[in-house]
């Protein structure tokens, strides 16, 4: 009856649509991927990867792929920070306008690294198809409809015109600002809008590398004509990528900037009037802060900027989306293998939509500082980098713990509460070296010292009665896992002797004890079914 059969149907072939195939591939989920373009970008967009966006790609088995693609060291990049100056040629007396925080050895182990998602997004594809993923380009997505036991849709290769019908279990829509998916699922989105417009400006000019002194920044604004123009060099510097602003409420549009004025501006803003510079390509594009208004309907799902959209500042859309890809790709992966209840797949619009709002807001302080109309007020709700990208809280029924607090908190706080992101520690097992990281990926994990052997039975019979997979390791001195001499996994973790964490396979913390109990057996079953979402 239909022509493909599968159990994810991915709309975008962007990072996050291709993350998405990559993490479900990676968890044994097959996926049929569909791109209107007939290949990856071919542009050094997103190129900040930040640390926990590592993180993912470590645990799914690729980290070591990925990283290859930095050139030469990227981390003084970052740790330069957004500066501003009249023109480049003036780039000594650049004024520090931010100076993130982005990771540590202490908070990751992994950092920060500049890549194109040109170079990138060619890793995920061929990896997202060695685990399974068929990735479809020059393909469109016509139309779909959903009922109880899944989703029909029609696609269309746009070189021979040939449509064919899809069945699927579930549909993400991953397919940007301007989501179809989104648009004909009828959901609404809140916020500010457009705040400005902008040109991509990619361009070659050898005389420029010199010009800025091999000064490390992530973005240096100059003043051209009045507006700012952005200089970003994460991806290395061929092309160099300027953005200036234009203003369509007065009478400007992309059209009106060919190449010799962007040259100009380029020239401008570099303070050299005849410095030689090629234009490469030229992309106009919109700042604007919408969030969905849900980001799931039965059995479709919105993901990265088809369910949050903001400002760059910051850097957080293509690495926000990827997180987004993971935390569905997973629960996902746990309904259809049957280990884990519907409710689940709810909890990720509580907790995404939650994180994918504050990230918005967030972007449009940072915009606000950087185009130099900040209040008192924006400035105090600033928070660093690092807590948006590595210190975000989930609030979700699937997590056993205070729901009241902040999703971003004033100061990092990664002690092994529930809803936030596990904190890493180095540890040897059989006389290797691991991050606590690394033991999540495709189960839950229990933690606890060799007092709490109680626990870790308890896991066992737990995991069985529920039929949930569920790994118990025992932390400390002479156990499995034993971590280094400068850092004790109890305080890390926030529990005594006898306690015990349980993590998710997205290395988030769904319950601790800080104690033993008289009936763990009873204990761990409960909160087990309600990170499952099995009741």
């Amino acid at each position: 009856m239909y022509d493909v059969n599968i159990p994810v149907l991915i709309v975008g072939a962007g990072p996050v649509g291709l993350s998405t195939a990559l993490f479900s591939g990676r968890h044994g989920i097959s996926t049929l991927l569909l791109e209107k373009r007939t290949a990856t970008s071919t542009l050094p967009r997103a190129p900040g990867l930040q640390s926990r966006t590592l993180e993912l790609f470590r645990a799914a088995g690729i980290g070591k792929d990925i990283r290859a693609l930095e050139m030469g060291d990227s981390h003084p990049f970052f740790e330069g920070g957004i500066i501003q100056v009249d023109t480049f040629a003036d780039i000594d007396n650049a004024v520090v306008l931010e100076s993130p925080s982005l990771d540590g050895p202490t908070v990751s182990p992994e950092r920060v690294m500049g890549c194109g998602q040109d170079r990138y997004e060619r890793v995920l594809v061929d990896k997202a198809r060695e685990f399974g993923a068929d990735i479809r380009f020059g393909t469109k997505l016509i139309e779909f409809t959903q009922d109880d036991e899944g989703v029909t849709a029609v696609a269309e290769e746009l070189e021979t015109g040939r449509r064919y019908t899809i069945r699927a279990g579930y549909l993400v829509g991953a397919d940007g600002a301007n989501s179809h998916v989104r648009t004909e699922l009828g959901v609404e989105r809140s916020g500010r809008g457009t705040v400005f417009d902008a040109l991509s400006i990619y361009f070659k000019a050898p005389e420029l590398e010199s010009l800025i002194k091999h000064r490390p920044f992530i973005l240096c604004y100059a003043n051209v004509n009045g507006t700012l123009m952005g200089l970003s060099r994460l991806h290395g510097c061929d092309p160099f990528l300027a953005a200036p602003i234009y203003f369509p409420d007065k009478g400007e549009k992309p059209e009106d900037f060919t190449d010799e004025r962007c040259i100009d501006i380029v020239r401008t803003g570099s303070g050299r009037p005849d410095m030689d510079v090629e234009i490469v390509a030229k992309v106009p594009w919109q700042g604007a802060q919408l969030v969905a208004e849900r980001f799931r309907t039965g059995r479709i799902f919105l993901a990265g900027d088809a369910a949050h959209l903001h400002p760059p500042a910051g850097g957080f859309g293509a690495n926000t989306g990827i997180h987004d890809a993971h935390n569905l790709s997973w629960k996902l992966a746990a309904v259809i293998k049957g280990w884990a209840g519907d409710v689940l797949l709810d909890s990720y619009h509580e907790e995404r939509h939650a994180v994918g709002s504050a990230m918005a807001e967030q972007a449009m302080v940072r915009n606000r500082i950087r185009h130099g109309y900040a209040t008192d007020e924006d400035r105090a709700t600033m928070v660093d980098d690092i807590i948006i990208t590595l210190g975000y809280r989930y609030k979700s029924e699937a997590i056993t713990h205070d729901q009241t607090g902040p999703v971003l908190t004033p100061h990092l706080e990664l002690k092994g509460e529930p809803g936030t992101r596990a904190p890493h520690l180095w540890v040897e097992r059989n006389g290797s070296k691991l991050s606590t990281i690394d033991l999540f990926w495709d189960s839950y994990v229990l933690l606890t010292d060799a007092s709490g052997a109680a626990w870790a039975e308890s896991a066992v019979k737990a995991a069985a009665e529920l039929g949930v997979p569920l790994r118990a390791h025992l932390v400390g001195p002479g156990a499995e896992l034993t971590p280094g001499e400068e850092r004790d996994w109890g305080s890390v973790y926030g529990v005594g002797p006898g306690g015990a964490v349980l993590v998710r396979p997205d290395a988030f913390v769904a319950w601790r004890s800080q104690g033993p109990v008289a009936d763990p057996q009873q204990v761990l079953t409960e909160v087990l079914s309600r990170a499952a979402g099995l009741g």
